[in-house]
């Protein structure tokens, strides 16, 4: 095996850890819409794809300046962020069990941004809306971040680390979108709640894995 391959094979392993939180939270937003349109998987897969090339980047050219800095409240940003999302379904996961009102569709993002009515928007646990995309991709990026500093300080270069490490988050992240509605028909009104304690666990797994790190 070849220098370049080498290198190609450990950016690969890099990107598909990264991956794996928006795989995660892929998985667990197709539970959450019925009537699940190609827009909503490309939508998706195309923030958390694109967020995921562009943290690095912003990693590797921040460097040794903000390192130590970042470094010392990223995983508590990331839990943070991921903590607040799963409580909030969980919790109108609860309310919708209770009233017995059953959710007819998400409304799409694109729609979102279309300007349409804030109430339709509101739809109880819509991870398609602009600002859940928007949250769900800081939240499964900002190791991402980390990962271009460290690339920064071993003088490595940014360019093809950050579009491999964005196409693999896009291509699995699709494909999360599909698995979990594939499987979330069998959950009924569980699905919130199933997709809030999955956003708990990744934000713990991110705090933990700093927490303890050697």
């Amino acid at each position: 095996m070849n220098a370049f391959a080498a290198e190609l094979l450990t950016i690969t392993l890099i990107a598909v850890g990264l991956a794996m939180d928006a795989f995660a939270v892929a998985v667990s937003s197709g539970f959450a819409i019925k009537k699940l349109h190609l827009r909503h998987a490309l939508t998706m897969a195309l923030f958390f794809g694109a967020f995921q090339g562009v943290m690095p980047v912003i990693g590797w050219l921040a460097g040794l300046t903000v390192r130590q800095y970042i470094a010392r409240f990223d995983h508590w940003i990331a839990f943070g962020l991921l903590a607040a999302l799963g409580v909030k379904m969980i919790y109108e996961a609860g309310v919708i069990e209770k009233t017995g009102r059953a959710i007819e569709r998400v409304v799409p993002a694109s729609e979102a941004w279309a300007g349409a009515d804030p109430a339709a928007t509101m739809t109880v646990g819509n991870p398609y809306s602009l600002y859940m995309l928007l949250v769900l991709s800081v939240a499964t990026s900002i190791d991402a971040l980390i990962v271009g500093m460290s690339l920064s300080m071993v003088h490595t270069g940014i360019a093809l680390p950050a579009l491999v490490i964005g196409v693999v988050t896009f291509g699995m992240s699709l494909g999360g979108v599909y698995l979990g509605q594939r499987f979330g028909h069998f959950f009924e009104r569980r699905i919130e709640v199933f997709g809030g304690i999955i956003l708990i666990g990744i934000g713990l797994k991110i705090l933990v894995a700093h927490v303890f790190s050697p």
